[in-house]
């Protein structure tokens, strides 16, 4: 059984944050978890009294920002309004690894494909650092739709790997915990063959049931008996595709360990074109 007894969420006062926030509120209630809103300030470095007229007039503004965010929207949930000094990207995987937060939520603004924008920006970084899983989104600003909160439909995105199974067991058991329909896809390069008739047939069956044998022994590992989605083309574009396709809710995908994984190495383009919240671990 899935358990999110403590979601960290980091706040930079952003419409964003706000989005993310409201996201947050029913998980929450469902799992009667402790909420944890994080913001980090940054402060002038060097010690002249002007500095330091700056820097506590930075702090005062940041606490009363903090102590005023959401106030009357998380009113009846268990929060903690936190407010540290420094880098954002260190402080928000310090303090998942101090609370063994659960669940790490924040929206990104969904920047472009390269490496060098990716490093930039500070949900990129924490995907690579957190200790924990991440819900995140590139159009989490509006917050969630009404229909959002019931979690009807959890796509889970898989590719060969050994972190599928945790991938999975973690998608089946928020599925399970919302009475939610929970879908596998498998993204292949293609689905059609350069051969002709015979071949072309022989060889997209072969596919297949290679693609069946495998999930099947993963599902079986996980415990699972979700639907399975085979999806032609690249890896982000598929999952995002077959997402919009089904109606889905969220998606949930592995970052791996290392940037050398398929999915690992497309997760921020996944949760770049997602039409729905994308939870990577």
């Amino acid at each position: 059984m899935l358990s999110l007894a403590k979601i960290l969420v980091p706040i930079e006062f952003s419409e964003r944050c706000l989005g993310a926030a409201r996201y947050a509120i029913p998980l929450v209630e469902h799992f009667r978890s402790e909420l944890t809103l994080l913001h980090a300030v940054s402060l002038v470095g060097d010690l002249t009294p002007e500095a330091g007229v700056l820097n506590t007039a930075r702090r005062q503004k940041a606490q009363k920002a903090m102590d005023d965010f959401l106030c009357a929207a998380l009113n009846h949930l268990k929060t903690r309004r936190i407010v540290r000094e420094g880098d954002p990207v260190e402080i928000i995987a310090d303090q998942a690894r101090h609370d063994h937060s659960d669940l790490i939520m924040m929206p990104t603004h969904g920047y472009g494909p390269f490496r060098r924008m990716l490093l930039g920006s500070v949900t990129a970084k924490v995907l690579h650092d957190a200790p924990c899983p991440v819900w995140t989104g590139a159009h989490l600003a509006q917050g969630p739709p009404a229909e959002w909160l019931r979690l009807a439909h959890v796509l889970c995105a898989l590719d060969p790997g050994s972190q599928n199974v945790s991938v999975l067991r973690w998608a089946h058991s928020l599925a399970a915990a919302f009475q939610s329909t929970l879908t596998i896809v498998h993204v292949v390069q293609r689905l059609d063959s350069p051969g002709e008739d015979h071949y072309a047939r022989e060889w997209r069956r072969r596919l297949v049931a290679e693609v069946g044998d495998a999930t099947a022994r993963l599902q079986q590992d996980a415990g699972t008996h979700a639907e399975v989605v085979l999806e032609p083309g690249e890896v982000s574009e598929a999952v995002a595709r077959t997402a919009a396709r089904l109606g889905a809710d969220l998606v949930v995908a592995g970052r791996g360990g290392s940037l050398d994984a398929r999915l690992g190495t497309n997760a921020y383009n996944i949760i770049r074109r997602s039409p729905c919240p994308v939870v990577t671990l």
